[in-house]
């Protein structure tokens, strides 16, 4: 009976994952039960997968599961705890940004009573201002803009439970959060703190494109306040011009002064469509991941497994 399992998304991390495995392998070994290594391919498109079974054929705690193509990192994670088998599930990404050594710590907080033990960043190293202007103010406008208590500086590095697990299996949503799901879920959580060092190899997976699409993929899974504040905003543009009609009227009606300005008029009115555009690119996410989630695909297809079986009925779609 498998006691812990570590989740390690994987895309194109041939770099790297070697050393991972031998970290994680240190680690896990100070642990005081059986565990699995679980590493999920994401698509990857350089030798990755070859390694990964070099090391599963050599270790029977390494197990692998290989997508088709690339998912996406948050995915990746969900098959991973699709197949976990443990009892405690460590989620940690392979580019050894967060140390593993940390996990033992999360363990040890797992025994004392936590359900959701989650890692948070109190300095990122290796890291542009840019990235870290911009990670600061996402936490803080995600944890405003919605109704659950996101923790901030945290990244999907974290223990779980198996009875969170249990439950986050049958979350099935496509715009997936991961962090977000397992503050949703509730139970109890703690944080352990720690530095977050530079990647040991290869270059960062999450580049801004990806990381604005992330960024929305938070904010549109747990709040519906971008649109309420489309309708605010359409009510003080209503008001401003009745308002404004009015006091042109009265300059028109009962002074002798002109109505001139079309420059500023111009001004106002692009400010005015511009505005309209933006919200309806709002309501337009919205209606995307309506889309997304009505078509019903598989979140994953799997391509080939080692070591692992089917833990969730409603997971495996083979390619033969």
């Amino acid at each position: 009976m498998v006691k812990y399992s570590v989740v390690i998304p994987v895309y194109n991390e041939a770099l790297v994952i070697r050393e991972t495995y031998r970290r994680l392998k240190r680690v896990m070994e100070q642990t005081d039960g059986p565990y699995e290594l679980l590493f999920v391919n994401d698509g990857s498109e350089d030798e990755t997968i070859d390694i990964l079974k070099e090391l599963a054929v050599k270790d029977e705690t390494v197990k692998y599961v290989d997508f088709s193509r690339n998912f996406g990192h948050q995915i990746a994670i969900t098959a991973g705890m699709d197949y976990a088998a443990g009892k405690a599930i460590v989620i940690i990404d392979a580019d050894l940004q967060d140390p593993p050594e940390l996990i033992l710590e999360m363990i040890e907080k797992w025994k004392e009573g936590y359900d959701v033990v989650y890692a948070k960043r109190v300095k990122r190293k290796g890291e542009t201002i840019f990235k870290k202007v911009t990670a600061y103010l996402f936490y803080r406008v995600l944890r405003a803009a919605t109704e659950i208590d996101i923790p901030v500086d945290t990244g999907d590095f974290r223990l779980i439970d198996r009875k969170v697990r249990d439950q986050l299996v049958f979350m099935r949503e496509r715009s997936r959060f991961v962090r977000g799901l397992i503050s949703w879920v509730g139970f109890k959580q703690t944080a352990v703190e720690y530095e977050r060092e530079e990647r040991f190899a290869g270059k960062t997976k999450y580049p801004l494109k990806k990381m604005i699409r992330f960024s929305l993929d938070g904010i549109t899974s747990f709040s519906y306040k971008p649109l309420k504040l489309a309708s605010l905003l359409g009510f003080f543009l209503s008001a401003s011009s009745v308002l404004g009609m009015i006091i042109t009227l009265y300059l028109k009606l009962f002074t002798y002064s002109t109505v001139a300005g079309w420059a500023s008029l111009l001004m106002v009115m692009l400010l005015c469509n511009g505005v309209m555009f933006i919200m309806i690119g709002v309501i337009g996410e919205y209606i995307g991941r309506i889309y997304d989630e009505v078509k019903q695909r598989p979140l994953y297809i799997v391509k080939e497994t080692w070591g692992v079986g089917t833990k969730y009925e409603k997971v495996p779609f083979y390619v033969e």
